[in-house]
């Protein structure tokens, strides 16, 4: 068992990194370190002081030389969720602008995050509704994201519901996915305005 006194920053990062572990909590550094829950929670903060660990939100860390990418970080902040709504539409290309808020679709309360200069919106949808995305890996991240068509479905939930704005840029791209694919996600959250919402859409693409 490592004594607490001999933890030193560049032990904790090669434990951490060796480990593959990007984020981090008192609980975990207080396994993996063999030391009380206290000891753990005061080393974690202290050293966010001095600047060996970032603070990603309450009881949430990760090394600052190791940085995830903020699509790690959407999907760690605030669970469960995944990268939907404007976001995922732009990585997918179907939004042609620059997207400056990282969107994430959950069922849990809407929330909004700001860390290392960057913004996470969580939006609210019906658990009914919670599904459509996939795991997107490589060898050095991994992530939740809507599929072209979720994605495309969620927002037109919102902004069915007034919630978004409307961008006719995005709507001349929607011919570029199945469309009843779409229609399938839509029906999911059971709701006249969202269908309508979806058919007006349709008919001016």
């Amino acid at each position: 068992m490592k004594k607490y006194t001999l933890l030193k920053p560049l032990q904790i990062q090669e434990t951490l990194n060796e480990a593959r572990i990007k984020f981090l909590t008192p609980d975990l550094f207080m396994r993996i370190f063999g030391i009380s829950a206290s000891k753990a929670k005061y080393y974690i903060e202290s050293q966010t002081q001095t600047g060996l660990f970032i603070r990603l939100k309450k009881g949430l860390y990760t090394l600052k030389t190791s940085l995830p990418t903020e699509e790690e970080m959407a999907n760690a902040i605030y669970k469960p969720s995944y990268l939907s709504f404007e976001y995922a539409l732009a990585h997918y290309g179907l939004l042609p602008e620059m997207v400056y808020i990282i969107t994430s679709a959950t069922t849990k309360p809407t929330r909004l995050f700001q860390t290392q200069d960057m913004h996470f919106s969580f939006r609210t949808i019906k658990k009914q509704a919670y599904t459509g995305y996939v795991l997107k890996k490589t060898e050095k991240k991994s992530f939740l994201i809507a599929e072209p068509e979720k994605a495309l479905a969620d927002y037109i939930y919102f902004l069915a519901q007034g919630k978004v704005a409307d961008n006719d840029r995005l709507f001349s791209n929607v011919s570029k996915i199945n469309k009843t694919k779409v229609l399938e996600y839509i029906n999911l959250f059971d709701n006249k305005s969202t269908l309508d919402m979806y058919n007006k859409i349709y008919a001016r693409s």
